[in-house]
């Protein structure tokens, strides 16, 4: 007997898709997915559109692995090795709850490190195992890894402003893609840009690499990764000279436009051009499409904001969108994330909770892992493979070798960091859990996610993960349905909020204007006042990137379905270094070297190589990924991540 199942996709993507998912079996335990796919439309998210990705398509190999772990493990044998033994829940939490008890004893509640992500979790599950922490007082991780600083540079340009839809794309005359690549990540804006160049809009891709979205767009400006604030700068100056600055729309929407536009004068086309390496010529040609196509919507992403300069490149394209006044109407304005859509009252009723011990670094925690005071006595890690995501790999791979160090990890398979740990926990899948919601980040909707299936083998939610770890510390108040979502819809509904998502009416009753009409284009004290072009002082000639691919979400399903572990190299700089098209190079700086197939790749411009993003450690000979060349080093001003900083050179292996 097949039943289907109406649920949604919480995966970290932007799109948040409905599904249909078919079901065989009814026996607890015996139940078998056998088909996924996009729900209806009339329960679909709209942004779905009755189609889903081939990723997700594909999961039930997850969902149904031999790879699974289905019990508690504890370790039996050296640190990475994979040796464990099965034990049961209740003393694996005891075992849990005593290292964290005896960590807190002898050096405080900072000595405990809570490395909670759950990128692949629905909206609420996580947050039992947010308030346990936070009551214990322990260190807390910020999520700096990913949208950082790009969350802080658009709150500090719009400090009271959502995101704009994307399906207002049906109502652009002009639309610019900077930094990101639908065609990967956020597919379902894929076929809106192609209806939107079918009726005449222009669409304009700024990346490194052409990509698929890139080679069907009308223009691509291939930048140099980290010069995107200099090339801001120099078409606000172009739409400055053009006279295309919407100055009554700043006199009463924006503050700093003169200090703005003082700043991108310093920038010419052919001085801007020579730092960003595009054609001096695109850059007056973007400012005449952006000041004069309207309504214009600025699609941007989140490779930009991967370098040091990452908040001032940011910045600076937000404010050419203020200058040109591209607001106020459907089809204008910038989409970017859309969370904030989505309250999080996880902390609301904790009035006594003492303060969090110390905030660490999400993109430091190999520094951390070998010198934090008070040392990292117990690492608690839920939804993450720091092993192969975190920068500086090495560093990362040593601290969690420390025989020192009590690691617990809560996940569905054995990855690069369940490999280090002292204890494994089983986790289920989203379609194993209880009733939830699923919100994407550029997506206003909202629909409801229903567990498909039983739990796999002895598999746990990370509400009942944090409700055990509670019992077996003592912690009272602690149960799964404490913090249930709210009720139910019966589909997908939007979320979009009101009077807050564009500058001026936008056809909807009581829009307001963000922070009283004021957008903030030069920023106060301590933050740049404007965005500077900072050059890499570096000996390696060649930028490394590592953007997602179309197999996984960052590095999940990586045990079965990888990407090519190679580099691509433009034919340019492959000539100059006598590499040939599947021999094996070295990719090498200060910190690692990587030896691994090279691919001759057009698509990617001279000065930059790419290795794709979330490789686990068994693809690569050596077992170190792209990562072990990425500095720990932060973004200057807010301490986001910065992957797209790394620099190397590449020679014949």
């Amino acid at each position: 007997m097949t039943r289907t199942v109406i649920t949604a996709c919480p995966l970290d993507c932007p799109d948040a898709c409905t599904l249909a998912v078919d079901v065989e079996g009814e026996a607890i335990g015996g139940e078998r997915i056998v088909r996924i796919d996009a729900a209806p439309a009339t329960d679909s998210n709209p942004l779905t559109d009755g189609w889903i990705c081939a990723k997700v398509r594909r999961s039930t190999r997850r969902v149904h692995s031999p790879e699974r772990i289905l019990t508690p493990l504890r370790r039996t044998g050296p640190k990475g090795s994979g040796a464990f033994e099965p034990i049961s829940w209740d003393d694996a939490l005891e075992l849990v709850a005593t290292e964290i008890r005896s960590a807190i004893t002898e050096h405080g509640p900072a000595a405990v490190v809570p490395f909670l992500y759950n990128s692949s979790a629905p909206t609420f599950s996580d947050r039992l195992m947010v308030r346990l922490f936070a009551e214990l007082g322990t260190s807390e991780v910020a999520h700096t890894i990913c949208a950082y600083t790009a969350a802080i540079a658009w709150h500090s340009t719009f400090p009271n402003m959502a995101s704009a839809d994307p399906l207002d794309v049906a109502h652009s005359d002009l639309v610019v893609i900077w930094g990101a690549n639908p065609s990967t990540s956020n597919t379902h804006l894929t076929p809106l840009l192609t209806e939107a160049r079918g009726r005449g809009a222009a669409v304009v891709v700024i990346d490194p690499r052409r990509t698929p979205t890139a080679a069907r767009a009308d223009r691509h400006l291939a930048v140099r990764p980290g010069t995107d604030d200099v090339l801001a700068l120099a078409t606000a100056a172009e739409l400055d000279r053009l006279g295309l600055v919407d100055r009554s729309f700043c006199d009463v929407n924006a503050e700093g436009t003169d200090e703005l536009l003082a700043a991108a004068r310093a920038w010419t086309p052919s001085t801007a051009a020579e730092v960003c390496g595009v054609d001096a010529s695109a850059i007056t040609e973007l400012a005449e499409l952006v000041g004069t196509r309207r309504p214009g919507l600025l699609r941007l992403g989140w490779g930009m904001e991967r370098n040091r300069n990452g908040g001032s490149g940011i910045r600076a394209a937000l404010g050419l969108w203020v200058l040109a006044g591209q607001f106020g109407r459907p089809g204008s304005g910038v989409v970017t994330s859309t969370s904030s859509a989505a309250e999080d009252d996880t902390l609301d009723d904790l009035p006594d909770a003492p303060p969090r011990a110390r905030t660490l670094n999400m993109n430091r925690i190999g520094h951390d892992l070998a010198h934090a005071d008070p040392p990292v006595a117990v690492l608690i890690v839920q939804g993450a493979n720091p092993a192969v995501s975190a920068p500086d790999q090495q560093a990362v791979l040593a601290g969690l070798a420390r025989e020192d160090l009590f690691t617990v990890v809560h996940d569905q398979v054995m990855t690069d960091t369940a490999a280090f740990a002292d204890v494994v926990l089983p986790a289920t899948t989203y379609f194993e859990q209880g009733d939830d919601v699923a919100v994407g980040y550029t997506s206003y909707a909202a629909s409801p996610l229903r567990r498909v299936i039983a739990p796999v083998g002895e598999s746990r939610t990370n509400g009942e993960v944090a409700a055990g770890l509670a019992a077996a510390l003592g912690v009272d108040g602690y149960h799964p349905v404490q913090v249930p979502p709210p009720p139910l819809p019966e589909r997908a509904v939007p979320t979009r909020p009101q009077g807050t998502v564009q500058f001026g009416p936008v056809g909807e009753p009581g829009t307001t204007r963000p922070d009283g009409g004021r957008a903030r284009l030069a920023l106060g004290a301590g933050s740049d006042p404007v965005p500077t072009h900072r050059p890499v002082d570096s000996p390696f000639p060649l930028t490394l990137i590592t953007p997602a691919s179309s197999r996984q979400i960052n590095s999940m399903f990586g045990e079965y379905d990888p990407p090519p572990a190679q580099i691509s190299v433009s034919p340019e700089d492959a000539s100059a270094r006598g590499v040939l098209d599947g021999a094996d190079v070295r990719v090498f700086n200060d910190l690692a070297t990587l030896v691994l197939p090279a691919r001759i790749d057009p698509s990617v411009r001279p000065g930059v190589v790419s290795i794709p993003k979330g490789l686990w450690r068994k693809h690569l000979p050596g077992g170190l990924t792209a990562n072990a060349l990425t500095p720990a080093e932060v973004e200057h001003t807010i301490g986001g991540s910065v992957f797209h900083d790394a620099r190397v050179d590449i020679a014949p292996a």
